[in-house]
């Protein structure tokens, strides 16, 4: 079958898996994580210990991101991610004049988190002296995805996250498809995504393993 990038890229160009009720279990792309990704009746489980679904019925109907099925697929200790969004989109090339790269913020809760699931995480925001709105971050991650997130700082203008990801869509490369995962209830990124281009392909939850001790 296509690994989890091959179906990301795919969906994102519009073709997307058959909507055929297949959930499907493949090897985490990542040590330490776990995800269900859920297209149109069609589900992906990546996780390196597939036996623990040995006693559940997922389905590609919305089981699989049943809580019971992900509490299984987690285990102890673990973290379980929110139920995200998809989304898909473009870069535009051209490099960023109002963003430059700012190791200041990387402790903010926002890049920490970036960094627990996704490599290679740069972040950016205003360089010195300008008016500071908010970060983005860019890194490769859900199945080797290249991604961004932003966050504000406080309240900002209506306008301000869709201009950020605007910037952000500069960093990169010219038509490179570029993911974002967004909580639907986050109403104002979910539309300032949207309005930036992106398109919603599907839905995912990731999973973080602990280690004991």
């Amino acid at each position: 079958m296509s690994t989890l990038l091959e179906l990301f890229l795919d969906a994102a160009d519009g073709r997307f898996p058959p909507a055929d009720g297949t959930v499907s279990v493949i090897p985490s792309w990542r040590a330490g994580l776990s995800a269900v990704v859920s297209f149109t009746a069609h589900t992906i489980i990546a996780t390196d210990t597939p036996e623990v679904l040995k006693d559940v019925r997922p389905d590609a109907y919305g089981a699989a991101l049943h809580p019971g099925v992900l509490a299984t697929l987690a285990r102890y200790p673990a973290r379980i991610g929110v139920a995200d969004a998809t989304l898909g989109g473009r870069g535009r090339g051209g490099g960023s004049a109002e963003l430059v790269v700012r190791t200041d913020l990387d402790d903010h809760p926002r890049v920490v988190y970036a960094r627990a699931i996704r490599d290679d995480v740069t972040v950016h925001g205003a360089p010195e002296g300008a008016d500071d709105h908010g970060l983005v971050t860019v890194g490769t991650g859900l199945g080797g995805r290249r991604e961004i997130s932003i966050e504000l700082f406080g309240d900002q203008p209506p306008g301000t996250g869709r201009r950020l990801i605007d910037e952000a869509l500069r960093l990169i490369p010219d038509q490179q498809p570029v993911f974002a995962a967004v909580a639907p209830g986050n109403a104002r990124s979910l539309r300032a995504f949207l309005a930036s281009g992106f398109a919603p392909i599907g839905s995912e939850v990731i999973i973080e393993h602990h280690p004991v001790g």
